[in-house]
């Protein structure tokens, strides 16, 4: 099974890392405060799970996850993650991030940004569209009526096949909405984000909703650009 490395074992990163350990995978996990602060949770994921550093995780794993403050991106280590493929969940919260002057003009995107920043990577923008407790809950097995479909863009298609794959062991299917350049169509609050996968309003998400191709469909082509949401 595949080696997965994780910067950033947060909400997300630890919900990945649970779905992965379930279907097999070993992981490698890492965050910003040292390998020591993560005991209960790879206590917790068992014999499949060891902390490491950012720089260990990336060199360990066969694919990785980024899922660490946007504003904290330029830190992930380069070098190890060469040739690599790259999941990123970044989403841009300028009252937690600061504000990128690229990104409030829309001239790029957050995982633009990363693939930057790792230029010798292959990133996939995926997992930032849903929160982290629909994620673990609405997980299915293949052939499962009642799976859901995650997002994915990308540049390169072998590595957005890598990751629909790692999605199918994971418990979802994968939907291809084309280049890095259109992950702004289920970026934060589009039709496509958070809320899709809830049963209601308010924050954090009351209940896990299956969301399947045609529901996903139609909320990315609903999106609208943060300037037309102002206007």
């Amino acid at each position: 099974m595949t080696t997965i490395g994780l910067i950033g074992s947060g909400n997300i990163g630890g919900t990945v890392a649970r779905l992965a350990v379930a279907a097999g995978h070993d992981v490698v996990l890492s965050n910003s405060r040292g390998p020591e602060t993560l005991g209960d949770l790879v206590a917790e994921l068992g014999e499949h799970a060891r902390a490491a550093t950012a720089e260990e995780a990336a060199a360990a794993g066969d694919l990785v996850v980024v899922t660490v403050p946007l504003k904290a991106y330029r830190q992930v280590p380069v070098e190890p993650l060469r040739g690599k493929v790259v999941i990123d969940t970044n989403n841009y919260y300028p009252q937690r991030d600061g504000h990128f002057a690229e990104l409030d003009d829309e001239s790029t995107t957050t995982s633009e940004l990363l693939q930057g920043h790792l230029p010798e990577s292959y990133v996939v923008k995926a997992f930032n569209n849903i929160y982290f407790e629909n994620l673990l809950a609405l997980a299915r097995p293949a052939g499962s009526p009642e799976r859901s479909v995650l997002a994915i863009a990308g540049n390169d298609s072998d590595a957005k096949r890598t990751v629909a794959d790692l999605l199918d062991t994971l418990g979802y299917d994968a939907y291809d909405v084309g280049p890095l350049a259109e992950g702004w169509r289920y970026q934060r609050d589009t039709a496509a984000y958070a809320s899709l996968y809830a049963t209601g309003e308010g924050w954090p998400p009351p209940g896990s909703r299956q969301v399947q191709v045609p529901l996903l469909e139609e909320k990315l082509a609903a999106a609208q650009r943060y300037r037309d949401m102002e206007g």
